[in-house]
Formats: C-alpha cells, sequence, structure tokens
C-alpha cells in the first residue's frame, strides 16, 4: 500500500473517533456513563476497593521535596482546577463579547445564583436548628456544575443559546460562591504568606496581559505555581483556575488585515513552490516554510483565550469530567 493509501486509510478510521470527540454532547455522554459505573460499583463488594484505590498517594516533588496528595485529591483540586479555568474562559468570553456582555443581562444569572445560595442555606439551617447538624448548612449550597454543564449539552440545540449561557453562568456563579463559602466557613485558617505570594502572582499576570504577552505557555506555567500558593493558602484550589481565566488576554497580537495579506502571500509562496519543484511536503523546503508561515499567522491573529479553550476542551469533557464522576 502506498504512503497515500495509508493516510487514507488512517483518516477513514479514525474518522469515527474524531466526529464523537467532536460532538457537542459526546463529552456529557461520557460523563453520565461514568457516573453509572461509579453508582454500580457503590453497591457491590467491589465498593471498598475501589475506595482505597482513591485514597492511593501520588507524590511530584523535586531533590529532596515531594507534594503528596491521594488520587481523589489530584482530581478534586487539580484536575477540576483546568475545568473551572474552561468554563471561566467561557464566562469571560461572555462577558466581553457575548450574552453577558452588558451589566442588564449579567445581572440575572449572578442574582438568580446569589438566591440559589441563600434560599437552600435558610431552609437547611432552620430545619436543623438547635441540632449539632446545623453547622452543615454550607453543604446544599453548592451546585454540581460538571453535571448541570452535562446535561446542559445533552439537550443541546433544544434550549436556545440565551437560556444556555444563563444557567451556565447561573451554575458557575452558584458553584464559586460555594467555594468561597467552604474556604471562609469550613476551611482551615488561611495561610498569609501563601495569599501574599498568589496575590503577587495574580499581580503579575495582569501585567503580562496589559504588557501584551500572548504566549500561552505563559499564563500557563505562571497559572501552576499559582494554583501551588492558593493550594497552600487554604482557599479552595480550584479558585486559582478561575483567577487564571481572568488574566488570559482576549485580543490577538495581529490585525485581520495583516493576517489576510500574510497568508495569502505565504499561500503564493507554496503555489510557487509546488510549480518549481515537485517534490512532497516533506523534502520540499519551500512548501514547509509557507507553511509554517501561516502557521504562525494564525497563532498570531488567534487570541490566547480562544487558543487555550480549543486545547482544553477535548481533555475536560473527555477525561478529567469522567474521573471527578
Amino acid at each position: 500500500m502506498t504512503s497515500s493509501g495509508r493516510a487514507a486509510l488512517a483518516v477513514r478510521l479514525t474518522q469515527p473517533f474524531r466526529q464523537f470527540a467532536q460532538w457537542q454532547a459526546g463529552g456529557a455522554v461520557v460523563l453520565l456513563v461514568a457516573a453509572c459505573v461509579a453508582m454500580a460499583l457503590a453497591n457491590t463488594a467491589w465498593h471498598a476497593t475501589v475506595e482505597r484505590f482513591w485514597e492511593t498517594p501520588l507524590s511530584v516533588g523535586f531533590g529532596g521535596t515531594a507534594f503528596s496528595l491521594s488520587l481523589r485529591a489530584w482530581i478534586s483540586d487539580g484536575l477540576m482546577a483546568l475545568f473551572f479555568l474552561l468554563v471561566g474562559l467561557e464566562i469571560k468570553r461572555e462577558l466581553l463579547v457575548g450574552e453577558l456582555s452588558t451589566m442588564r443581562t449579567a445581572a440575572l444569572p449572578l442574582i438568580a445564583a446569589l438566591g440559589g445560595m441563600v434560599v437552600p442555606a435558610m431552609i437547611f439551617w432552620s430545619a436543623n436548628r438547635g441540632t449539632d447538624g446545623v453547622v452543615g448548612w454550607g453543604v446544599p449550597t453548592a451546585t454540581d456544575i460538571a453535571f448541570a454543564i452535562g446535561v446542559l449539552a445533552l439537550l443541546g440545540s433544544r434550549i436556545p443559546p440565551a437560556l444556555t449561557v444563563f444557567l451556565v453562568a447561573l451554575a458557575i456563579a452558584d458553584d464559586l460562591g460555594a467555594v468561597v463559602v467552604i474556604s471562609v466557613f469550613y476551611g482551615h485558617a488561611p495561610d498569609p504568606d501563601a495569599l501574599i505570594a498568589a496575590g503577587a502572582l495574580i499581580a503579575l499576570l495582569v501585567l503580562a496581559n496589559a504588557s501584551g504577552v500572548a504566549w500561552t505557555s505563559v499564563y500557563v506555567a505562571l497559572g501552576i505555581v499559582l494554583w501551588y500558593f492558593v493550594f497552600r493558602s487554604g482557599i479552595h484550589p480550584t479558585v486559582a483556575g478561575v483567577l487564571l481565566a481572568m488574566t488570559i488576554p482576549a485580543r490577538s497580537r495581529i490585525e485581520p488585515e495583516h493576517f489576510v495579506r500574510e497568508t495569502r502571500e505565504r499561500l503564493q509562496d507554496f503555489v510557487a513552490a509546488t510549480e518549481n519543484d515537485g517534490r512532497a511536503v516533506l523534502s520540499n523546503e519551500g512548501q514547509q516554510h509557507a507553511i509554517s508561515a501561516i502557521e504562525a499567522a494564525s497563532e498570531d491573529a488567534q487570541p490566547p483565550l480562544v487558543r487555550l479553550l480549543h486545547a482544553l476542551h477535548t481533555p475536560v469533557n473527555f477525561f478529567i469530567m469522567p474521573l471527578f464522576a
């Protein structure tokens, strides 16, 4: 079989998987399947074995320093920070150019989220006042945002886009509010040194944004350090994902007119290289140079916020959320 034939076969074999990954509800299906598997295991003799597995410690270290958490904590405190980064980026985009770009449209989900926290807490408090269980009033304040978004994705086009944005914004605001409640009322006393370090990193991220730094890798590296200090501070570490999302640049490095001009010139170079040298791209330096220039121009035209959204979509929906479930 020729190389072109093998490439065509590979495309045909992987097409169903790529289509499933691009399907909006695909992640929700995997999430619900994972939840069903978890519920089934919880009601079998395997339950204790699974619990022991999730409590297995996993350490990350360098030299004589080690940072250790259980597998469960790495998922709920570590990987879920990436989930909150993703939804934070979605909300930032909506605040800038979408359904939440005006105070009038943004106020409603925020007010609804506040009511969704206060009312369940008051009901719980009134039903348990005078008992030891009253201290659990913070438990019903949270919306399980992962499953809420999963259900919305399953419904797909049956829900108007404006309603989807409203419900997602409500769920996120509600969940973030609950994280703050848990951190303030149920966590240990914050570590002031870690808080100062986290604040300095946030200031550095804001400065990088204001200075026009558009390399996504810079924000990812600083975000990892920010997560560590937020974790050490005693605040729920998923907050770091939202804080990082607010600092990711939403502007392009080049204007659309420059991108159009650059890609047209490079396409002409590609055609010329093809006509002058009949070799395949692998050995055609002219074609390779033109493709690299188009790729660089495309990266400059795409805001870091959008690039990070696209990069996070598949791992969050098909790996992190099912693990969380």
